[in-house]
């Protein structure tokens, strides 16, 4: 009887260390490399705020991963959290490798450039964005943005970007600029056909984005503006005052003051009639849409009320009315 029971202890025992052992194998393939000496790395792509268990989903469809549940536990030892951009990796990592990997910094990072800044804010954006030192930041104002006649101002495209934290400043440029001319080529075409330099668009478009309370208000901010030029009019904008005066310490667009409108620069308008010498900014698309085809009005003067809305007038006096019942 006790023989008997050395034989089923034994042969259990055998069945543990058979399952124990048959468990570790399967835990192990479900930490292992999917793509065995496959070790060509790929590029991949986490959008802005994808969540884990999207990015872990992503991971198990394209092939990078066996087991969702095996990377979520590596990725807990590695703080949890994947930054959204850029990573290199492999089908032959491991599921600890590749955790790793996605919980460092990018090699690709997200750049976000609002509409309407001028090419200093861009410059501190793309700093504190890509690690760029003092030197680099100062390089990218003062030459790689000033190299070209045309291209100091206003091409420096407003819109969301993947840019490898090695590119050099420069490329960063001739990179913003390639998506302004990507998204400028429609209004360039209809810009010529009406005998409008493309410069002219890119000025006008800088003075809406900043002039325009929001996108409804551009095309009538644009009629106003070529009623004034067409008109031999000085366009008197605030814009432009902001934009000659500079960073004062308040930022760049604080209000004016009535001294700022004796500032001597070719960009104080109410001073000199015309344009100014370049843009004052970078436009958005909605802007540069808006110059090219602005509202037909008979307004040359507007206002926007404390709650942001805009009113017209066609006359100077009808312009004193309206300040004397919106802004008063």
């Amino acid at each position: 009887m006790k023989e008997k029971w050395i034989k089923i202890a034994a042969a259990g025992g055998g069945t543990i260390i058979l399952a124990t052992l048959l468990g570790l194998f399967f835990l192990a393939r479900l930490f292992a490399a999917p793509g065995g000496e496959n070790t060509e790395a790929e590029r991949f792509i986490i959008p802005l705020l994808e969540n884990t268990a999207d990015i872990e989903n992503n991971l198990f469809t394209a092939g990078f991963i066996k087991s969702k549940w095996a990377f979520n536990l590596a990725l807990s030892f590695r703080g949890g959290k994947i930054g959204a951009g850029g990573y290199k990796i492999a089908k032959s990592m491991g599921v600890w490798q590749m955790a790793g990997i996605l919980a460092g910094e990018p090699y690709m990072k997200w750049v976000i450039i609002p509409e309407g800044l001028r090419k200093e804010e861009i410059a501190e954006v793309l700093a504190k964005n890509l690690g760029w030192s003092e030197a680099e930041k100062e390089e990218w104002i003062n030459k790689d943005t000033a190299e070209k006649a045309g291209y100091t101002e206003g091409v420096y495209f407003p819109e969301t970007y993947l840019i490898p934290t090695d590119e050099t400043p420069a490329d960063t440029a001739k990179r913003l600029i390639a998506k302004f001319e990507e998204k400028f080529a429609p209004y360039a075409k209809e810009a010529a056909a009406r005998n409008i330099k493309w410069t002219t668009v890119v000025k006008i478009a800088s003075l809406i984005q900043r002039e325009a309370a929001d996108l409804s208000d551009m095309p009538l901010v644009s009629g106003i503006i070529w009623n004034r030029l067409l008109s031999d009019m000085k366009l008197d904008l605030d814009s432009t005052l902001q934009y000659a005066r500079g960073n004062t310490g308040k930022g760049w667009w604080a209000p004016i003051s009535a001294a700022d409108k004796n500032i001597d620069s070719p960009f104080n308008t109410y001073k000199r009639k015309g344009l100014p010498p370049a843009p004052i900014d970078n436009p958005g698309k909605a802007a540069i849409a808006a110059a090219v085809n602005p509202e037909k009005t008979d307004c040359f003067y507007y206002l926007h009320d404390s709650d942001g809305n805009i009113h017209c007038a066609a006359t100077y006096k009808e312009h004193q009315n309206n300040i004397n019942k919106y802004l008063k």
